[in-house]
């Protein structure tokens, strides 16, 4: 039986703090889009460029700096670049066509597909304890597609069955977005990750905007009124990625995904606070629902990621990380592994010393025997 101190771990609290303050962002970015579509600007790609461009000078000028060596090919971060672009574009896109209780729904099918592609790829297990928190949380976030319903606040959309086959689309392009990210942080590195990321999704963003929102970008008056949301989210876009790979690290990508379940409740608190709207009372059932849902998945992360180790979880992080690793990495590798870490890619290498150093002190043992032996 597991102990509230072992539940409560320094890994625990920070993943929740983590996916929360992510979730505050995400929601942000939500307010700022809808306030650009209240002023008639619908350029989803165009607000994506200026995060991407951002991600590409930021990370990109660190990366140049410190002249670091590619620890993964190129090509998968312009597929991964891609695939980024594209699940925006396609979930942003739906709220034309659908309603925005269709959205919050269906965007759901995010979890099961990154859990499903986690452990097929990344041969992530899953507890019980786990699914029944992923179950809570599923759970928590229906209630509030019922109060919508409940609260006579939903609407049809022009096109509902097209925007839903967007949202499912885009969701299934996030998980395997996140999936992505979550191998190459482990294995590759957190600083080249987002400068390639930021680097060929603003490549793609410029020929799609070039394409598809050329009009709409000349059409567009810009005030004050019109740039600070449309900046605000890129500001907001910026921090999201960036901390992201944090999470992942830390905690997995279908611990991100559930933790960005609770944006839409965290929408509907700045609705109460900031605008006096009246909601739903099921509204904070269901963020109750999400919150112990989070702490279920979450508790105790220490002491199952030894069992997993031990099951032999971290052997298989330890070969994939040596794909990427260059041989200029090597030492830091072994001083890792020294140092008992169970992701440093050569902990082989420790156990052997560690076997052969007892294998000569237990000689040495056997010939003090028998030399006692003989002059006695």
């Amino acid at each position: 039986m597991m102990s509230l101190k072992q539940f409560w771990t320094k890994k625990t609290l920070v993943g929740l703090g983590l996916g929360q303050f992510l979730s505050l962002l995400i929601t942000s970015t939500g307010f700022s889009s809808s306030e650009l579509s209240n002023r008639g600007i619908n350029a989803p790609t165009s607000q994506s460029f200026l995060n991407y461009a951002l991600l590409t000078v930021v990370y990109g000028s660190v990366m140049l700096y410190k002249r670091q060596a590619l620890k993964a090919k190129w090509y998968y971060y312009v597929v991964l670049g891609l695939v980024d672009v594209e699940a925006n574009y396609l979930v942003v896109k739906a709220y034309q066509y659908t309603s925005i209780t269709s959205v919050m729904l269906l965007d759901c099918w995010s979890i099961p597909s990154v859990m499903l592609l986690t452990f097929i790829f990344l041969k992530t297990k899953y507890r019980f304890r786990k699914i029944a928190g992923v179950i809570v949380c599923v759970a928590g976030l229906v209630m509030v597609i019922f109060s919508d319903v409940h609260a006579g606040d939903r609407s049809g959309g022009r096109d509902p069955r097209k925007g839903d086959l967007l949202v499912i689309a885009g969701a299934t392009l996030y998980a395997i977005s996140n999936v992505s990210e979550e191998f190459l942080v482990k294995n590759a590195n957190r600083v080249e990750l987002m400068s390639f990321l930021g680097l060929f999704g603003a490549i793609i963003s410029a020929i799609q905007i070039s394409i598809i929102e050329r009009n709409e970008l000349k059409s567009i008056h810009w005030t004050a009124g019109a740039a600070f949301p449309f900046f605000g989210f890129s500001l907001a876009m910026f921090l999201f990625y960036s901390f992201v790979p944090v999470l992942l690290k830390m905690s997995g990508s279908t611990m991100l995904n559930l933790s960005l379940l609770t944006s839409d409740m965290w929408a509907v608190i700045i609705r109460i606070f900031a605008y006096h709207e009246k909601v739903d009372w099921m509204y904070f059932l269901a963020f109750a629902a999400v919150a112990v849902g989070l702490v279920i998945y979450s508790g105790g992360d220490k002491e199952e990621d030894q069992h997993q180790y031990i099951a032999g979880v971290g052997d298989e992080d330890a070969g994939r990380s040596k794909y990427f690793d260059d041989e200029a990495d090597f030492d830091n590798i072994n001083r890792g592994a020294i140092a008992g870490s169970s992701k440093t890619g050569d902990t082989s290498k420790h156990d052997c010393i560690t076997s052969g150093e007892r294998s000569e002190t237990i000689e040495n043992k056997n010939i003090g025997k028998d030399v006692q032996g003989k002059k006695s």
